[in-house]
């Protein structure tokens, strides 16, 4: 159902993606390393969820997020214990695709230890696939957050990627990330000092939707679920919300269950209001300046000269290549676009709170 705020996991619960689900697979069947990329809320984790039933292989879902929250870091302990529960059929977050619990023990092949290592644990999935005759594919999804594994930047965890790139044939990786620019940067595939460097991989981008596909997404949702809503209200949903399938699902949601367009809007924005407040709250723990910049682009103060000015005028001097460092953080932090010498905020509910203040 279009309408169920759930990641889906059929290819028929998603709408106009079939050209994003092929080049995945595609990734997964012919590349040892495939990114998918897009910014919050477009749909990625549904989309790689669709893909991994869909394959034919051992696929491991991994939420890097889980692993975060935990403590606030990434450990060796923590994944390996994921992978584990996997393994054992645990929980709902990471579920294995392909294989059951009762083919391991069939296959011959015997988990390792407790007090074993990531590179073990890899070791023995290219060995299980071996043996059940299947590639399989170990899936992060919001991978950036993975930079904070151990106390070197994720390097280690790198390196045992690396090590099973060169060496494991039948594993091969999927990274999805919100933070475009970070993603790229913590895997730093055309960084000459990471341990990733100059591998070949695979790229698929999910876009936003445009506003046309916006309301047919709409209108297909209210019929499957037998509503029929005036076209005005799809409009002025579509108006409000743009393109972010997260936000359009909500907003349809809380119409099917509420039957009422001013208290679905209602609920969605302010839904996306604390969701887009606490992502901001974090956001300006790294750097104050952060907010500033975005709130000085959503007032339409889009130019780099023209953002000093209000940054200064706010918070004190601050150096160009400071200026310039913030931006491009925030352009690879998936918050901003820049387009023809202007900076543009990329969802539009993100630049409503904003100018809420």
């Amino acid at each position: 159902m279009l309408f169920d705020p759930r990641p889906k996991e059929r290819r028929e619960e998603i709408f106009d993606r079939e050209g994003e689900i092929k080049a995945l697979l595609n990734g997964m069947k012919n590349y040892p390393i495939t990114l998918l990329i897009g910014i919050r809320r477009v749909g990625k984790s549904s989309l790689l969820r669709v893909a991994l039933n869909e394959c034919d292989a051992i696929g491991l879902y991994i939420d890097a997020r889980k692993l975060y929250s935990i403590s606030g870091s990434v450990s060796q302990a923590a994944l390996v214990g994921e992978i584990r529960n996997i393994l054992a059929g645990k929980g709902r977050v990471g579920v294995l695709r392909g294989i059951s619990v009762e083919r391991v023990s069939i296959a011959g092949v015997q988990l390792k230890p407790r007090e074993a290592t990531f590179i073990d644990l890899l070791d023995f999935l290219n060995s299980l696939g071996r043996k059940a005759s299947k590639k399989v594919i170990i899936a992060f999804d919001e991978a950036q957050y993975l930079r904070f594994y151990g106390s070197r930047g994720g390097k280690e965890l790198l390196a045992a990627i690396a090590y099973a790139y060169d060496s494991l044939e039948g594993l091969s990786f999927v990274f999805t990330g919100s933070e475009v620019g970070l993603l790229h940067d913590f895997l730093g595939l055309d960084d000459y000092s990471s341990p990733l460097y100059g591998r070949i991989y695979e790229e698929v981008e999910v876009k936003p939707f445009r506003r046309e596909l916006s309301r047919e997404f709409l209108r297909r949702g209210f019929d499957e679920v037998g509503m029929n809503v005036p076209g005005e209200e799809i409009e002025a949903a579509v108006e409000e919300l743009d393109g972010i399938p997260g936000w359009l699902v909500e907003f349809g949601f809380h119409y099917w269950k509420k039957g009422s367009f001013e208290k679905a809007l209602g609920m969605t924005m302010r839904k996306a209001r604390a969701v887009i407040r606490e992502e901001l709250k974090e956001l300006e723990k790294r750097s104050g300046r952060y907010l500033l910049i975005l709130r000085a682009i959503a007032m339409g103060i889009a130019s780099w000269s023209t953002i000093k000015e209000y940054v200064e005028a706010k918070a004190g001097p601050v150096t160009n290549a400071r200026l310039s460092e913030l931006l491009r953080n925030l352009e690879k932090m998936g918050w901003v676009i820049k387009k023809d010498g202007k900076y543009l905020i990329i969802d539009p509910v993100v630049e409503k709170v904003l100018r809420e203040g």
